[in-house]
């Protein structure tokens, strides 16, 4: 029996902390040093939002509480090393962020002044823009 081809999952999260949006600092490549959303690869016989949480805690450090899905991103270059397919949360974070795994940096961001971010996160975290203002505007 042939394995079929398709492309990989991954999970993004757009985590609110203390009214700012976390982002991390790649340590490796693609995008190397350059700050993205906290996220990766869903393991087999994991959720998508359980992999989001997962995600979220090895790389920052901070537990997370789903709010709502943003989307599903699956332009087939939006990854430089193939074809994945992004499920990307808005979360709500806990706890004081530490980075870890593939994560240089932690650092949080007011989303008036972010800086150039990889893959296609500015969209992720433009899509989820009023649900954000929203919640930041009930801190």
């Amino acid at each position: 029996m042939t394995v079929p081809t398709t492309p990989l999952l991954t999970v993004d999260a757009v985590i609110i902390l203390n009214g700012k949006i976390i982002l991390i600092k790649r340590k490796n490549p693609p995008f190397k040093n350059r700050f993205a959303l906290p996220g990766g690869f869903v393991e087999i016989g994991e959720t998508t939002e359980a992999a989001a949480i997962r995600e979220a805690y090895e790389e920052t450090g901070l537990s997370i509480d789903l709010v709502k899905l943003i989307g599903v991103y699956s332009e087939p270059s939006r990854d430089p090393r193939g074809h994945t397919v992004s499920v990307c949360y808005l979360a709500i974070g806990h706890g004081e962020p530490k980075a870890a795994t593939d994560a240089a940096e932690v650092a949080p961001f007011d989303l008036k002044e972010l800086p150039d971010i990889a893959f296609d996160h500015r969209k992720m975290i433009d899509d989820a823009g009023d649900d954000i203002n929203g919640i930041l505007s009930k801190m």
